[in-house]
């Protein structure tokens, strides 16, 4: 494939040219892998899901009209087949034709008063932002993962899940903020933790320290 554009690598998929598909699996596999583990967190039905979107998208590349990026499309094909899964499996709680409330959607992530604040740098690790992400429910962590983490704009959004944008900034910003309460518990979680290791730390040295003191007759 190479010397070719990829609108040439598309056409000549469409037109049944094996190659030129294994060549465009090649190019999107691995993102599509990412989009499907970060959706389900399951290593083995992500490449379930890989495979499911691939074959689909074997099956529907014809309708590809270049409207948009192929990558798009693609995507936006693999999240409704995470989308089915779920409802399969009876994941989804929450709706994605709930009706947003007007100040709900541009309202930004509150700030705990008092609390820490989670947007200094170092504050939140890799491994607990994961960890609330996975917490989040299917509707919100969707969103989040689409708009945060891949970068597609609302109107992108809305066309790969079918809601309004409205509702779709609705609830990108409920999942910021339960987003924010989770990773608030934690750092809440951990700091207590500290404190009881360093509780317990004191104790073993004063018992250590008393057990040296010379016995009094």
């Amino acid at each position: 494939m190479r010397g070719l554009s990829d609108k040439e690598v598309i056409q000549l998929a469409q037109h049944g040219d094996a190659t030129a598909f294994a060549h465009l699996y090649q190019l999107h596999c691995r993102r599509v892998y990412n989009l499907c583990l970060r959706m389900v967190n399951n290593p083995t039905e992500a490449e379930d899901l890989t495979q499911d979107a691939f074959l689909q998208s074997f099956r529907k590349i014809q309708t590809f009209r270049g409207d948009s990026c192929f990558s798009t499309w693609l995507h936006r094909l693999t999240v409704n087949i995470v989308l089915m899964r779920f409802r399969k499996k009876k994941y989804s709680e929450i709706s994605l034709d709930e009706t947003a409330e007007p100040e709900e959607e541009y309202s930004e992530p509150f700030l705990e008063v008092g609390g820490p604040d989670l947007r200094l740098s170092g504050l939140i690790d890799r491994i607990n932002l994961q960890r609330a992400i996975d917490q989040l429910p299917d509707g919100y962590k969707m969103m989040f993962i689409l708009h945060d983490i891949y970068g597609y704009d609302h109107s992108e959004i809305a066309q790969m899940l079918g809601c309004s944008i409205g509702n779709s900034k609705s609830q990108l910003n409920k999942a910021r903020l339960r987003l924010r309460e989770l990773l608030q518990e934690a750092f809440r979680n951990s700091a207590r933790n500290k404190r009881e290791l360093t509780r317990r730390s004191l104790a073993t040295e004063w018992r250590h320290y008393h057990n040296q003191l010379p016995a009094i007759v």
